[in-house]
């Protein structure tokens, strides 16, 4: 299933997941932002359970912000598969 976000406080202006029925992320996408961090922690959660992601990113800050790309993509990604 793939899930669509628009991350709030961060720079990044939309995020989309391929999530398996196994609950494994099949790839990430994210427009905006800064594309070589963001490309690096799409490759490492591909392949990833979603829930061990969403565990490893919630929470990290970034600079004086209380969220980060990370966080926003692990708050939406644990919202929406709560609701499925």
């Amino acid at each position: 299933m793939t899930y669509r976000f628009r991350p709030r406080g961060v720079c990044s202006q939309e995020m989309q997941v391929d999530v398996d029925d196994k609950g494994v992320i099949q790839e990430l996408r994210v427009l905006g932002g800064c594309s070589g961090n963001l490309q690096g922690i799409a490759s490492l959660v591909k392949g990833m359970p979603a829930r061990e992601a969403i565990e490893r990113l919630k929470g990290i800050r970034c600079g004086f912000k209380d969220t980060s790309c990370p966080d926003q993509f692990a708050r939406n990604l644990e919202a929406a598969l709560e609701k499925q």
